[in-house]
C-alpha cells in the first residue's frame, strides 16, 4: 500500500529529530566504549533486534532473504566504513562539525544517481551546488582546527568526507538493485555482516584498550542501537521504496541543524564563523545540486 504524504512526513520528521541526536550520543559513548568496538556492538545489537522485528511482522521464506552482494555492500559501505569513520573522528572532531561534513552525503547521492539511476539527472544548476558546496567545505576547512580540539582535527575531517561518499554508493546500490528486498530483511543482514567485520577490526587495533560498561556507556548504546539503528534506518528504506534516492537524501540538510545546536548545548562546542558559513554553503550547494532533472525517456 503506498503511504499517504503525511505518513511520510512523519517519518521525515522521526528521522531528523532521532539522527540529529546520535552524533552528541557517539560522543557520550566514547567515554566507555573505543569506537570500532562501539560499532560492532552497536549493530550486532540492532541486527539481532531486526531480525526478531523480521519475524514478528510475518516475514517467511524469500522476503527473509536478500542477495549476497547486496547484504555484504550494504555491510560494509553503509555500517563498517562510513559508521567507523565517524565513530573513530568524533573522538577529535566536534560533533556539530562531523554533522555538517557529513551533509555532503545527498552531494554524493545525486552526483552519483546521475549515472547510475535512469530519472535522477542532475541538472546544469546542479554544477553550481557542486561548487557552492565545494566551496562550503573549503570554508570549513579554514577553520584553526587546533583550537576545536587539537592537531587531529585536520587529519580526522579529511577521512571523514570519505564517509557520506560510502553511504551514497550503498544508497544507489539498494535503490537500483534492493528494491524487492524488505528494509527489515535488508538492514538485519547487513547489520550483521557489519558488526563481524568491524568486530575483528577492533579486535586488532583495539586490544587492551578498557571498555567500561556503565550506565552512560551503555544507555548510549542501546539509544544507538535500538532508535539510532533499529527504527531509523527501517524507517530510511522503507521512505527509499517510495520516493527518491535524491529526494530522501535531503533530509541530510536539517539533521547537521540539530546536531550543531544539541553540540552547542550538550559540550558547549564553538559555534564558529567558518561553520555557520561553511555549513550553509554546503545545505544550499547540496540542494541546488540535488534538484532532479525530467526523467529520462526510454
Amino acid at each position: 500500500m503506498k503511504p499517504t504524504p503525511l505518513s511520510k512526513a512523519a517519518s521525515l520528521v522521526t528521522l531528523v529529530a532521532i539522527w540529529g541526536t546520535t552524533w552528541a550520543v557517539i560522543r557520550i559513548g566514547l567515554g566507555g566504549i573505543p569506537p570500532f568496538t562501539g560499532v560492532a556492538l552497536r549493530f550486532a545489537a540492532a541486527g539481532l533486534v531486526l531480525w526478531g522485528v523480521a519475524f514478528a511482522i510475518g516475514l517467511r521464506g524469500p522476503r527473509l532473504r536478500a542477495p549476497l552482494w547486496l547484504w555484504t555492500a550494504q555491510g560494509l559501505l553503509t555500517f563498517s566504513v562510513s559508521y567507523g569513520l565517524v565513530y573513530w573522528a568524533e573522538q577529535w572532531v566536534p560533533t556539530g562539525l562531523t554533522a555538517v561534513y557529513f551533509a555532503t552525503f545527498p552531494l554524493w547521492v545525486a552526483v552519483l544517481a546521475h549515472f547510475a539511476l535512469p530519472g535522477e539527472r542532475i541538472r546544469p544548476v546542479g554544477v553550481v551546488g557542486l561548487l557552492l558546496a565545494l566551496g562550503g567545505v573549503a570554508l570549513l576547512f579554514s577553520q584553526d582546527f587546533a583550537a576545536l580540539g587539537g592537531p587531529q582535527v585536520a587529519t580526522a575531517s579529511v577521512l571523514l568526507l570519505l564517509a557520506p561518499l560510502s553511504s551514497a554508493v550503498a544508497q544507489i546500490l539498494v535503490k537500483r538493485f534492493g528494491h524487492d528486498v524488505h528494509p527489515v530483511t535488508l538492514n538485519a543482514g547487513s547489520m550483521l555482516i557489519a558488526a563481524a567485520a568491524v568486530g575483528a577490526i577492533a579486535l586488532v587495533v583495539e586490544r587492551g584498550r578498557p571498555v567500561r560498561f556503565d550506565l552512560v556507556s551503555v544507555g548510549s548504546l542501546l539509544y544507538l542501537a535500538i532508535l539510532g539503528t533499529t527504527v531509523t534506518f527501517s524507517l530510511y528504506f522503507w521512505l527509499l521504496r517510495h520516493m527518491t534516492a535524491t529526494g530522501l537524501s535531503l533530509t541530510a540538510y536539517a539533521i547537521p541543524v540539530v546536531a550543531v545546536v544539541v553540540g552547542a548545548l550538550a559540550f558547549h562546542e564553538p559555534v564558529t564563523p567558518q561553520l555557520l558559513a561553511g555549513g550553509a554553503l554546503v545545505i544550499a550547494g547540496t540542494l541546488l545540486a540535488a534538484r532532479r532533472g525530467q526523467p529520462a525517456k526510454r
